[in-house]
């Protein structure tokens, strides 16, 4: 039987013409990100089952990879358990690796820490538009930093790395998980039920408010308290100002920093932002890891009609390797959905090099191919990029498909210099 060529389900190859984008926009984002005194790490793509499994990732806990024991450790016959089989998996996201990476080299490193970290992550999701079970992650985290300086520096950075990336008039969406709380305190949901309502909420932008009320009535909370809830979403709809609305409904249920750190954070990065975006608070913004603790945010653009990146405060989380909390706070770009948009809207790379194709008569001498290759490393120093290939029998066709890789002049060498 022969074997398989194509990729694994969710997963894909990827060609040149989209990985020339690929390359340039990681440049372009870990330029920015280093103006803003973010520097590079790496960390493995497997991490330990029980960092992955921790409570922490929310619904992407049910699609980890998981990875067998190996050699003598690996005992199918003895094992009762999936603990007895499996000793670690493949990395959901970036910020349980970054964890882990800081609380064993906290010591080696400056405080604060602002990280950027690229690389590959897998989930055993359903493949759609713009999501695979494979695929790239961009993270910029500040580690150590307990003010909402963080908050504001990650919002400046993600949103001048799109700007420079062509993205205009899309939107920042920003809440506070304290607000999300304090509004399902107010109206009376009792607090081990919190979650279920946030997950119900979440839907808001695809059933709306109608659908919010009926899904929550449905799953048995008290029509007193989803009255109540939605009468502050209803209230917010015909009042100037949301946040100012809510924190005055919400009164002694929401913390007064809450909404002075949210106003800060606004009003900073609409009077120093350099980018074309929409700030906006929304107290429908749920994200869906739990490991969130504070301020949460959200990219949204037009063009894709969905998130295409977010991040948020997740303080809590450092304190559940090394005992001792250190404020983190992080913005994930969605790198997957930028390349799909640079690629529909059929988006060039800027400034690439003039690219040069030497097509050889098979059979050239080696004294020709000599001068060739010498006069190819000549132009390669002029700052041309020079391809040397040997000349196809349907050269036309070999010329269409190098025109498709940004191929502009073409130089032919034969036997028989007539020709």
């Amino acid at each position: 039987m022969a074997l398989s060529k194509k990729p694994v389900t969710g997963m894909k190859d990827i060609l040149p013409e989209e990985m020339q984008i690929r390359d340039y926009v990681i440049s372009v984002i870990k330029e920015t990100y280093g103006k803003f005194g973010f520097t590079s790490i790496e960390t493995p793509c497997v991490e330990n089952i029980e960092n992955l499994s921790n409570k922490q990732g929310g619904e992407n806990e049910k699609l980890i990879f998981k990875i067998l024991k190996r050699g003598e450790k690996l005992n199918l016959e003895t094992a009762e358990s999936e603990k007895d089989l499996v000793d670690g998996g493949l990395r959901y996201d970036l910020t349980v690796p970054l964890v882990r990476f800081y609380s064993n080299h906290a010591n080696e490193l400056p405080s604060p820490f602002k990280a950027l970290q690229m690389g590959n992550v897998w989930r055993a999701d359903r493949p759609q538009r713009g999501r695979y079970r494979q695929f790239m992650q961009c993270d910029i985290d500040i580690l150590g930093e307990p003010s909402n300086l963080a908050e504001i520096e990650l919002i400046l950075a993600t949103t001048t790395t799109l700007g420079k990336l062509g993205f205009k008039n899309f939107q920042i969406r920003i809440n506070e998980r304290r607000i999300l709380k304090a509004m399902a305190a107010y109206s009376g949901f009792p607090e081990e039920s919190y979650d279920s309502v946030f997950i119900t909420l979440d839907k808001m932008d695809k059933i709306g408010l109608p659908g919010v009320e009926a899904e929550l009535l449905e799953n048995g909370f008290a029509k007193e308290s989803v009255d109540k809830y939605l009468a502050l979403f209803k209230g917010m709809e015909t009042s100037a100002n949301g946040l100012e609305f809510l924190a005055g409904e919400l009164g002694e249920f929401l913390e007064e920093e809450v909404k002075v750190s949210l106003d800060e954070i606004m009003e900073s990065v609409r009077a120093t932002k350099c980018s074309d975006f929409e700030l906006v608070f929304d107290p429908t913004l749920v994200r869906g890891m739990s490991y969130y603790t504070g301020t949460i945010f959200e990219i949204a653009m037009p063009e894709f009609g969905g998130s295409c990146g977010g991040g948020g405060r997740y303080d809590k989380m450092v304190g559940k390797f090394t005992g001792n909390d250190v404020p983190a706070c992080g913005f994930s770009i969605g790198f997957e959905r930028i390349i799909l948009l640079l690629l529909e809207s059929g988006f060039k790379v800027p400034s690439q090099p003039e690219k040069v194709a030497y097509l050889l008569e098979k059979g050239l001498p080696g004294e020709e191919l000599c001068k060739v290759i010498a006069k190819a490393q000549e132009a390669r120093k002029d700052g041309k990029q020079v391809l040397v290939v040997r000349m196809n029998k349907n050269k036309k066709f070999q010329k269409e498909q190098l025109m498709k890789e940004g191929y502009t002049e073409f130089v032919e060498f034969y036997k028989n210099p007539l020709k």
